[in-house]
């Protein structure tokens, strides 16, 4: 026993001195003291509860903890940040297209003249309100290429209509436009770029995953600083260890896991939620056991790997260098990126009803003679 009790003498000791001085020197102290926790008793319940009190959506069968917590305060800043901009006053058809009105149209080249004035007068308050037009365009020749801006403004309209028309198992009844990642910025957040890593080159026999090197994209923790790269641009498995004592066929290890941990705070950190939302806590393997979100979460997984290898990663050369990563890679998209801390992006509210245009599958013809 005075083996076990050994590591507390010290405290006790110090208590014990306390308590002396306390009595040797009176009131005062006894005052002092009682002051003193108490402000310590305060300051310990501002940062410690939370105003008001969270309230829990069960999610799940009752019993199994399956709830997502909520603040109504953080709720309501959130609400703030979460608005579609009211749309543009319809246009009067021009009665003819946007193709035979203008020069150098790549993409949506049939689309009524007057209503793409209005879809360019949108971007412009989605993307550039500051800027306006000459953000992509020279104002003396607006058919000019020379801004990479509109190069790559082409190419995220494609992106956008892709996005529409053929990943509805993501999108399906709410849809995106430009302003769901944008916003207002020019650059949405949560773009992100291929990390280097972070202690140099290793040999062949050691992986450098970064972890316990807590990044935000890793809500901080300890586990691997980029989930990004393997999982949104690579095809990395996502994996968990078995859940027997044998692998039993499972040969996935506890590195994997870490890993997979990784993306999953990347996940709940970006729609604001805990893992509740898509899966049981007592068994998050079993998809008959989670919710209905896993399955839509499944979904955007290749959904965002296809939007960053097919439309982000080929701009490399487009963008400036000073607009590139360090390893000279474009900036790429995350789930942050559109959802911004909400389960659905504006909380299921769409824009893409005022913009029908934008949910039309349209390839780019450039006409002869354009720069590709």
């Amino acid at each position: 026993m005075s083996l076990l009790l050994a590591p507390f003498q010290p405290v006790a000791a110090a208590l014990g001195g306390l308590r002396s001085g306390l009595r040797h020197h009176g009131g005062r102290f006894r005052v002092g003291l009682a002051a003193t926790v108490a402000a310590a008793a305060v300051i310990g319940l501002v940062f410690t509860l939370e105003r008001p009190a969270p309230r829990n959506v069960q999610l799940g069968y009752r019993g199994t903890g399956m709830g997502a917590i909520y603040n109504a305060r953080l709720v309501a800043q959130q609400l703030g940040l979460q608005q579609v901009d009211a749309p543009l006053p319809p246009s009067i058809p021009a009665g003819k297209t946007a193709a035979q009105a203008y020069k150098n149209i790549q993409v949506l080249q049939n689309l009524d003249a007057n209503e793409f004035l209005r879809l360019m007068g949108a971007m412009t308050q989605w993307i550039a309100p500051q800027a306006g037009c000459a953000f992509c365009h020279s104002l003396k020749n607006m058919a000019d290429d020379s801004i990479y801006t509109k190069t790559v403004a082409r190419r995220m309209l494609q992106m956008v209509m892709a996005i529409n028309t053929q990943w509805q198992s993501h999108v399906d009844g709410v849809g995106v436009t430009c302003q769901t990642c944008h916003r207002g910025r020019a650059i949405p957040a949560g773009s992100w770029f291929i990390q280097p890593p972070p202690h140099g080159e290793r040999n062949a026999t050691e992986a450098d995953s970064g972890q316990d090197l807590p990044a935000a994209v890793a809500g901080g923790s300890a586990f691997p600083y980029d989930p990004l790269t393997p999982f949104l641009l690579s095809a990395m498995p996502i994996r968990v260890t078995g859940t027997t004592a044998l692998p039993n066929g499972d040969r996935s290890s506890v590195n994997q896991t870490d890993w997979t941990y990784s993306l999953m705070i990347h996940f709940a950190d970006s729609l604001g939620v805990n893992c509740t939302f898509c899966h049981n806590t007592r068994a998050f393997e079993e998809w008959d056991q989670g919710t209905p979100n896993r399955v839509s979460a499944w979904h955007a997984i290749p959904m965002v790997r296809d939007l960053n290898r097919n439309y982000m990663a080929p701009l490399a050369q487009v963008f400036p260098v000073e607009l590139r990563g360090k390893l000279d890679d474009a900036p790429k998209v995350s789930c942050v990126t559109c959802h911004n801390g909400a389960y659905k992006p504006f909380y299921g509210a769409s824009g893409l009803p005022y913009y029908p245009e934008l949910a039309h599958a349209v390839t780019m013809t450039p006409p002869a003679g354009s720069r590709p």
